[in-house]
């Protein structure tokens, strides 16, 4: 007999994977595919933050505001290796924002969402601490530092997949739902792999629609409903330069528009400068930073900094999409990044489509998601709540303990460079060990592709973490794309289509029923 999933996701990004996590560890049967790679989408093109949005206080998001300030220690206990607390420096601007306002909504921030880890926000002299002298001379006297995390979003979205196929979810790559179809008692999902061509199907009781960007597509040509809820495109790019300055804090800037941007410390030789807030009217896969955008981005931190940054400076810039709920607000930059669900039931058979939400909520959305999908599912192992107290793969450490992480892999490998461990530590937490295995040399580590990348990660990527282009390890899976030549990594690609074929694809059977 075909085997029928209790649950099929369509979408692969934070919020897809979150909600496959959450799903598979109560038991049910979880199948998920993504037409790219994982993360390919809005989910890698974020500004890395998980923040409780203070400017959404300006909106009266309270609810929203609540809720992200609460995920922020929840998500760093339980992925401590790829998330990081970050202090935020927030200059006084004479004539935007009066100092008042300031003290205001940081004061909301350090208690609206229960904080108990993070330190709380302190008053600054900013012509006698450090963090004034990367600004302009005589400029900024005043400002506030506060607390938020970091985090490498991508891997985020990785280790959640990782975790929901541990516990028997099938997670299928560079694979595309091409249609929808009901059934008497189920959904067919018609589905094709985008490197091949080939096609197969499978059965679930339930369809969730994370389709993000893509989310009405979905909708409307794949499973042939019509929309109610509309998305919203906003289009946010991001900048990064060489390092601008030397300590370890990040800025937020206000600008004369409303928004505000990020300076954030990156990679170690980085900076990261984000995001811009504009509506996007074409082909989400195709959208780019424009030289609007960058030099906006430019201008933004030139009016802060001491030292100046020029579009000519940028090593790398990126633009995603944003699928906001469409509530109807005038301007982009005001638009709810709140979550909403569509829940139809066409002849009984539930499918529930996600428009908007944060990297920082995920957790929460994919709890709610299947709250509203609990009188379809049938997994009872686990109680709501269970994804917020187990870690996340390779997370099973003391929030503290990345650099003790690294010194035992010297220990244990002694040929390692200090930097390679800590960025082993950084992305895999205790699972470094595993991608380490039992070598003892160098050169058991196999072909080096530049930098501290070899052969023996990639393999561990390919297998374990379903990595199948140069692409996926280079930018998503990692951030070596900003050391890698592009000769290094067309000679990385090269390697992985020879290789690709000895790589794990999921089992069909796994964490099915019949």
């Amino acid at each position: 007999m075909e085997q029928v999933f209790d649950l099929a996701i369509i979408g692969g990004g934070i919020n897809g994977c979150g909600i496959a996590r959450d799903a598979a560890g109560r038991g049910n049967s979880v199948f998920l595919c993504e037409m790219n790679d994982l993360a390919s989408g809005t989910s890698s093109w974020s500004s890395k933050l998980i923040h409780g949005g203070l400017r959404y206080l300006e909106y009266y998001e309270f609810r929203l505001v609540r809720e992200a300030l609460i995920e922020r220690e929840v998500l760093w206990q339980i992925a401590p290796h790829i998330i990081k607390p970050l202090r935020f420096v927030l200059p006084h601007h004479a004539g935007l924002r009066p100092a008042w306002l300031l003290r205001l909504g940081l004061f909301l921030y350090d208690h609206l969402g229960g904080r108990h880890l993070l330190p709380a926000t302190r008053s600054l002299d900013l012509r006698r601490d450090e963090v004034g002298r990367s600004l302009a001379p005589g400029r900024f006297t005043r400002g506030f530092e506060y607390s938020d995390c970091f985090v490498d979003d991508a891997r985020l979205v990785v280790l959640n997949a990782r975790d929901a196929a541990d516990r028997g979810a099938v997670i299928r790559t560079r694979t595309r739902a091409v249609e929808a179809k009901r059934l008497d008692d189920c959904w067919q999902v018609t589905l094709e792999d985008t490197l091949t061509g080939a096609r197969d199907s499978i059965m679930a009781r339930v369809l969730v629609n994370a389709g993000g960007p893509w989310v009405e597509d979905v909708l409307v040509r794949r499973a042939g409903i019509d929309a109610k809820a509309k998305v919203r495109l906003v289009q946010g790019s991001h900048i990064v330069v060489p390092r601008l300055y030397d300590h370890d804090r990040a800025y937020t800037f206000q600008n004369a528009d409303g928004r505000v941007v990020f300076v954030i410390p990156y990679q170690n030789d980085f900076t990261l400068i984000g995001t811009t807030d504009r509506d996007y009217d074409g082909d989400p896969a195709k959208v780019r930073a424009s030289a609007e955008e960058i030099a906006y981005l430019c201008q933004s931190v030139n009016d802060y900094l001491a030292k100046p940054v020029k579009p000519k400076d940028v090593v790398w810039a990126y633009a995603g999409v944003r699928p906001l709920y469409d509530d109807g607000a005038s301007e982009a930059k005001a638009a709810t990044r709140d979550y909403v669900f569509e829940f139809d039931a066409p002849g009984g058979l539930p499918l529930l489509s996600i428009f908007g939400g944060k990297i920082t909520t995920y957790r929460r959305l994919a709890e709610e998601a299947l709250e509203r999908l609990a009188p379809y599912l049938r997994g009872t192992k686990e109680q709501a709540g269970w994804t917020g107290k187990a870690s996340l793969p390779g997370g099973d450490f003391d929030v503290s303990a990345v650099p003790a992480l690294a010194d035992e892999l010297i220990r244990d490998h002694l040929f390692l460079s200090r930097a390679l461990a800590l960025r082993l530590a950084h992305a895999y937490g205790t699972r470094a060990s595993k991608v380490l295995g039992d070598v003892s040399t160098a050169s058991d580590l196999g072909q080096l592709f530049g930098d501290t990348l070899t052969e023996r990660e990639v393999r561990y990527l390919m297998t374990h973490e379903f990595a199948r282009t140069a692409e996926d390890v280079v930018w998503r899976r990692s951030k070596l794309g900003l050391r890698l030549s592009p000769d290094e990594v067309k000679a990385l690609d090269d390697w992985m289509t020879t290789h690709r074929n000895g790589a794990a694809r999921p089992v069909m059977e796994a964490g099915g029923r019949t």
